[in-house]
């Protein structure tokens, strides 16, 4: 539908104009259909034209700050009545927020307002002292503004009992002071940066932050400004950044009562993995980081992980047999989520909507607090046709956009998130966070037996295949031989029982390393010779060396080989492991510049000792 048809069902008195204001509303970015919208809303008020299920009661929301507020107020307006909160709208007046608050006897607190949104100028965000300030003296004016904002939001809070919203501050996004402006914190976008962290990390329960500096990252830095608009009116930013933060805004008005949704129901084949499990078999799906699909699949795995240390209950719903669903959860070594993950788990051939419906009762759960994740349309239709209550949402062809599309759902977004609910960090941090461990300690084995390290040795494995020979063929630094092999290649070896194959995968208490080294050895009379060593140089010097070497001499032993022999084939990128047979105990043996030969005698090794568990699979009864 246009806005030719909306306008005619107004003329027309047709109660069917709200649902169809409220679709085109949801879809509208662009400031001035918005704005258009929102005049033929007023006009259906003026024409008493009567919105169904309206709430009876309107939120009373005031609205104070640095800039002209209108038309943003027009905007809020308009969007929280058609999420059906409706707001009565007090507004301040330009650039006088400071006494709206503070003043005891100001309109403002005769409003009574249940929430207050704030919207702090900018300008006032500045250091105003000299660049070459020590940081100690930046650092206690920007807590200064932190504090200023922080008691506003207090007398806010004191006087009404109103939950506070207030935006942080834009960042600048032209190119003063160039690179210097990440080397003082006197520049005005370390400062904000600096401010918008603090006053995050210092809000009490009742304030609320608007992100306004991602609202503009988001958008674009210099398309989220408009010079012009805050020199003629007033205008905190453009008018495409206007409806972004008018709709974030009512986003956070209306999720003041509104929780999160509690369960995300997940559709199998197509959706965890590519392809279907039941025709194409454990090895035959896509997932992992064998291609850039399977990676995207493993990707997604990760994110929906990563809701659930939020609190958010996982469930599965597969038109598939119980066993063959189950499977990939089971043996296939790239999956993040485990059964043990799964709350409720139905895998038949019933309806998706009876499943869906019989899950509520399980968990204890009202229907409305599920997302019910598919990416095909008729199953999507099938759920929003028989169990409404269910929030759907269906995922389009590209599994790299996954991700997003659940991200940008936004319905999953948590108040707060407590220990127990972030119970394991998310994986782009677990780098920083051990760094950061590793800089805290003086004692390097603390270190390493603080990670609380596991490592699984396992043999290689049909399912394994295509990963192994991934990683055989791009590893570079760490890989003593640089042997390349194929998919085939690598099944060979698996089927001679000349050659040993096996892989190690690590994790510790910041995450999953996932497949980190890989070792082939082939038997030649008494003599084990080390086919293929390679490792991610991610892991070095965490002592996954010392247990590689230590399953070498084990398995050596159990082939009957008193010896191990290994070579150093150089190329121009693994320099770095030149000398590392020396480095773990072997004798040079014959040098050349196509190749260094080394030799470790079993008969006198003592195992390495390490701080990691090893669990052995396939090899163990070896």
């Amino acid at each position: 539908m246009d806005i030719n048809q909306l306008k005619s069902l107004l003329l027309k008195g047709d109660p069917e104009f709200w649902a169809q204001l409220q679709s085109l509303t949801q879809s509208a970015h662009d400031f001035g259909e918005l704005f258009l919208l929102s005049s033929l809303r007023k006009k259906a008020h003026a024409r008493k034209l009567a919105k169904p299920d309206a709430p009876a009661k309107k939120l009373r929301l005031a609205l104070v700050g640095g800039y002209s507020l209108y038309p943003l107020h027009e905007l809020i307006e308009h969007l929280c009545e058609l999420e059906n909160h409706p707001v009565e709208l007090w507004q301040g007046d330009y650039d006088n927020y400071l006494s709206e608050i503070m003043d005891d006897d100001s309109e403002l607190y005769s409003f009574a307002p249940q929430v207050v949104f704030m919207l702090p100028a900018e300008r006032r965000c500045i250091y105003t002292g000299k660049l070459t300030d020590p940081r100690e003296l930046v650092q206690a004016e920007a807590q200064r503004a932190v504090d200023s904002l922080l008691e506003l939001a207090r007398k806010v809070n004191e006087k009404t009992g109103a939950e506070v919203i207030t935006t942080n501050f834009m960042l600048p996004a032209r190119h003063d002071l160039g690179a210097f402006r990440s080397r003082t914190l006197g520049s005005d976008w370390a400062f904000r940066k600096w401010v918008n962290l603090e006053l995050g990390l210092a809000a009490p329960s009742y304030l609320h932050i608007c992100d306004w500096s991602f609202l503009a990252h988001r958008h674009g830095g210099l398309a989220a400004r408009d010079e012009r608009g805050w020199f003629e009116s007033k205008q905190p930013c453009s008018s495409a950044l206007l409806v972004e933060l008018a709709r974030e805004v009512s986003h956070l008005i209306f999720s003041l009562k509104r929780a999160p949704k509690k369960v995300l129901v997940l559709d199998l084949d197509n959706t965890l993995w590519g392809g279907v499990v039941a025709d194409d078999g454990l090895d035959g799906i896509e997932l992992g980081d064998t291609s850039p699909r399977g990676e995207a699949f493993k990707a997604f795995q990760k994110y929906i992980a990563s809701l659930k240390q939020r609190g958010v209950l996982l469930a599965v719903c597969s038109k598939n047999d119980l066993a063959r669903a189950q499977e990939p959860f089971q043996k296939h070594p790239d999956m993040v989520l485990k059964l043990d993950d799964i709350v409720s788990f139905k895998a038949n051939w019933e309806p998706k909507s009876e499943n869906i419906r019989a899950m509520a009762p399980e968990l204890n759960l009202g229907l409305d607090s599920f997302v019910f994740v598919d990416d095909n349309p008729a199953e999507i239709e099938i759920v929003r046709q028989f169990v409404p209550e269910v929030t759907t949402i269906l995922l389009g062809p590209d599994p790299s956009e996954y991700v997003g599309q659940l991200a940008d759902s936004r319905l999953f977004e948590p108040r707060n998130i407590t220990a127990e609910d972030a119970e394991r960090t998310s994986q782009y941090r677990s780098d920083v966070q051990r760094k950061a461990l590793e800089s805290s300690v003086t004692d390097m084995g603390a270190y390493l037996e603080s990670l609380q390290m596991e490592a699984v040795i396992s043999e290689f494995t049909p399912v394994d295949v295509p990963r192994l020979s991934q990683l055989i063929n791009k590893s570079n630094q760490f890989n003593l031989t640089t042997h390349r092999r194929s998919e085939a290649e690598v099944t060979a070896v698996m089927n001679d029982e000349n050659f040993i194959g096996y892989s190690v995968r690590l994790k510790d208490r910041f995450g999953d390393h996932g497949l980190i080294s890989i070792v082939i050895g082939e038997k030649v009379g008494e003599t084990l010779n080390i086919d293929t060593w390679l490792m991610s140089c991610r892991v070095l010097k965490r002592g996954v060396e010392e247990i590689v070497l230590n399953e070498l001499v084990r398995l050596a032993k159990w082939k009957n080989c008193p010896r191990l022999a290994g070579v150093y084939l150089p190329t121009p990128k693994n320099e770095m492991v030149r000398d590392f047979y020396g480095k773990m105990g072997f004798t040079l043996t014959a040098e050349s510049e196509a190749k260094r030969e080394f030799e470790l005698r079993l008969e006198n090794f003592a195992p390495r000792e390490t701080k990691i568990k090893i669990v052995r699979q396939a090899y163990a009864e070896k």
